[in-house]
């Protein structure tokens, strides 16, 4: 019985001394990173995604009409 107190103890104490520390400091890091929201040059990055989707989504009304007065029942095959 005395043998396995420094057996469990050891892994125990060397966890409460270098990992739970880093392990809090870095939990409490990414909350608050999170909670911070985007910063410059995210917020443009999505801007730009959201302008090229805009322009994607007129080039595929563009693409359906041209399909649709070529051939009408194109819809119907996919």
């Amino acid at each position: 019985m005395d043998i396995l107190v420094p057996i469990v103890g050891a892994p125990i104490i060397l966890f409460m001394i270098f990992v739970a520390p880093i392990w809090i400091i870095m939990h409490y890091r990414s909350k608050r990173k999170i909670g911070q929201g985007l910063n410059q040059d995210e917020l443009l990055q999505l801007q730009e995604l959201a302008h090229q989707a805009e322009r994607m989504r007129e080039r595929i009304k563009t693409l359906e009409s041209i399909l649709d007065a070529e051939s009408p029942k194109w819809r119907e095959r996919a």
